[in-house]
């Protein structure tokens, strides 16, 4: 099994090197990004090499599970919900309504509910990470993921060049960061773009790593949803294949990569209860992002661009819609909220 997934593993493994070095260059882009575009740039030539396929099938799914099990190690529940609570009515409606809004389009579009989901919990979670955890729960096929990582991309970007301007239009807050914190960790998704959104915010106005504190802290606490909404999912995903609701039977349809994930958080929350601070499991998240990084070259490598650009119509209309609902929902609840 090593020796006939060597060859594929590798080659993700180098390419997702150069994808995470031009991530680290243009952070507003992100590794993941670099690393599918890479990945679908070299498929036409990597498609009919059969020696790599395997390889390639094992990165997608297994490495990606992994990603998703030292994700869990950057979240310390306790910290993140102390500091984050008054952010949870908004990060609550929001997830809900882009998950609504991504049924609704499911059910009158051309489109596969696996991809409408995918595009949801992306909007509304936490970009890529979310539709990490959440492709191997649904068997989203590689296509339908890279179509929702290429959708959550550019509504990422757009947000990040255009909130900073929004928000001044609007009338925010220039004397401290929380309202624009509050918008950017909301309503952007990608840690890469809610930094790049809320540092533009701190530099305009003077405000040191004000915004930037409150937006991250925000977008930590919306990255908790990982874990009901995987675990709900799951427990769907399992009766809808005809397992039974006992508990043996459920526990055996369940993703047991979730579970692990799951338990990481617990051992961050708990070890960090005893003063074990997050720089001990920083090397896990950075091997979190660099798998990701790894598992999207692999993706890429499998999806036909042109199939892609030809279906993606569709997604990126979806992709819009929850965009602009997570967008709008935050703005009126912080109006409502006082938060402006």
């Amino acid at each position: 099994m090593v020796k006939e997934n060597a060859k594929g593993v590798g080659l993700c493994f180098l390419l997702a090197l150069v994808g995470q070095w031009l991530g680290h260059l243009f952070p507003l882009v992100g590794g993941p990004v670099f690393a599918l575009l890479i990945g679908m740039s070299l498929y036409p030539y990597f498609s009919s090499k059969n020696a790599f396929q395997s390889g390639l099938t094992f990165t997608s799914k297994k490495i990606l599970q992994y990603a998703v099990i030292c994700l869990g190690f950057g979240l310390n529940l306790s910290a993140v919900l102390a500091v984050g609570r008054q952010s949870l009515p908004i990060i609550l409606s929001t997830i809900s309504f882009a998950l609504f809004l991504a049924f609704l389009m499911w059910k009158w579009l051309p489109i596969s509910s696996s991809l409408a989901t995918l595009i949801g919990v992306g909007t509304s979670i936490c970009g890529g990470s979310a539709i990490a955890a959440m492709a191997p729960i649904i068997q989203a096929d590689d296509e339908d993921v890279a179509q929702a990582i290429s959708v959550i991309f550019l509504f990422n970007v757009l947000a990040a060049l255009v909130f900073p301007s929004l928000a001044t239009w609007l009338g925010f807050s220039t004397d401290s960061g929380q309202a624009f914190g509050m918008f950017a960790g909301t309503a952007v998704n990608d840690t890469s773009s809610v930094t790049a959104a809320a540092s533009t915010w701190d530099s305009l106005y003077g405000l040191g790593s004000q915004t930037l504190d409150t937006a991250v802290t925000v977008k930590l606490t919306r990255t908790l949803a990982i874990i009901p909404i995987t675990t709900v999912l799951a427990i769907w995903q399992s009766r809808g294949k005809g397992v039974q609701a006992d508990k043996k039977s459920l526990l055996a349809g369940f993703p047991t990569f979730i579970l692990y994930f799951i338990l990481a958080s617990l051992i961050t929350t708990i070890a960090g209860g005893f003063g074990i601070g997050a720089t001990w499991f920083a090397p896990l998240k950075s091997l979190s992002k660099f798998f990701i990084c790894m598992a999207m070259v692999a993706i890429g490598l499998r999806t036909n661009v042109f199939a892609l650009v030809k279906n993606g119509r569709a997604a990126l209309l979806v992709g819009l819609v929850c965009w602009l609902g997570v967008t709008v929902l935050t703005l009126v609840w912080q109006a409502i909220l006082g938060i402006w």
